[in-house]
């Protein structure tokens, strides 16, 4: 396997889907072609400045700054039905419709759901 999409559907407070891809997607960097796709609920990991203190929680949206060679693809049609267009984004994100979302899930080796 040379390369691999980890879909993130989830919020990503709340249950531990949305660390463990984060810390999969990170494993897999060495040696492999690694994309994060955000989709859904799992679009809220694109805002930027969290604050996670509340819920004694590490913040999330740093742990993305903090791997630079991963990729991030944001469903834009999930962030427009969830009012988050117009907020603040990771500047490392990529914003991709519907159809550009799909083909970039079709073409690497696997598929992960988390």
């Amino acid at each position: 396997m040379k390369s691999v999409f980890y879909l993130l559907d989830t919020a990503p407070y709340g249950s531990e889907k949305a660390f463990g891809a984060l810390n999969a997607a990170a494993v897999s960097l060495a040696g492999m072609n690694v994309t994060l796709g955000l989709y859904g609920d799992g679009v809220y990991l694109a805002a930027a400045d969290q604050d996670s203190t509340n819920l004694r929680m590490p913040n999330l949206s740093d742990i993305l700054y903090s791997y630079g060679e991963l990729r991030v693809l944001v469903h834009e049609p999930s962030l427009i039905e969830r009012g988050l267009f117009d907020k603040t984004l990771i500047e490392t994100i990529e914003l991709v419709d519907e159809e550009d979302f799909l083909k970039e899930m079709e073409n690497l080796d696997s598929l992960i759901l988390f």
